[in-house]
């Protein structure tokens, strides 16, 4: 009788242990790679800036994170690197929240500070041409599936020196990737 039930506790052991990685894949978004030093630093510095919304310090506590591909460049046309910080949810909402570091017009070992922030995205993309920052999201329209959206808006950000700030230079409406 004994013998009957070893392979039910056998199975049960198992899938429990199954059940217990599957959680915490699902908890650490699937990823168990510790997060980088520049990824810690825009995260501790997200966290502790006081115009950070508090949707976004809430995702960033509870297992949102700082997309690893930060990218540098001089955005600002002070001759040091920006840093291009995307704030991402580990899920199918994607890069929710943008920021761009600088510390122009400080000293050159002055603390990084956001010099732009959109903090209310919904699976965006970021990247720097041209000394311009290039934000991407979706346009969706009835029907769409979350994947493949009919239309994608971008907009091209530039460094105003007299503002110091980046500011909107173009927005365009695409076709999406069903589109």
């Amino acid at each position: 009788m004994r013998a009957m039930h070893r392979p039910r506790l056998a199975l049960s052991v198992l899938a429990a242990l199954l059940l217990a990685v599957g959680g915490a894949l699902l908890a650490t978004s699937g990823s168990s790679a510790a997060p980088s030093k520049s990824q810690s630093l825009f995260k501790k510095t997200l966290l502790a800036d006081a115009e950070t919304t508090s949707a976004v310090k809430n995702l960033l506590r509870s297992g949102g994170i700082v997309a690893p591909d930060i990218a540098f460049a001089d955005l600002t046309g002070d001759g040091r690197s920006d840093a291009v910080v995307l704030v991402d949810t580990g899920g199918v909402a994607g890069g929710v929240a943008l920021y761009v570091f600088s510390t122009d017009g400080e000293a050159q070992e002055s603390d990084l500070r956001a010099v732009y922030r959109s903090q209310r995205l919904y699976r965006a993309s970021a990247e720097i041409v041209d000394a311009r920052l290039v934000v991407r999201a979706p346009r969706f329209t009835e029907g769409d599936d979350v994947c493949c959206p009919a239309k994608v808006v971008q907009r091209t950000y530039a460094w105003n020196d007299r503002d110091r700030a980046l500011r909107l230079r173009s927005s365009e409406e695409m076709k999406g990737p069903t589109g």
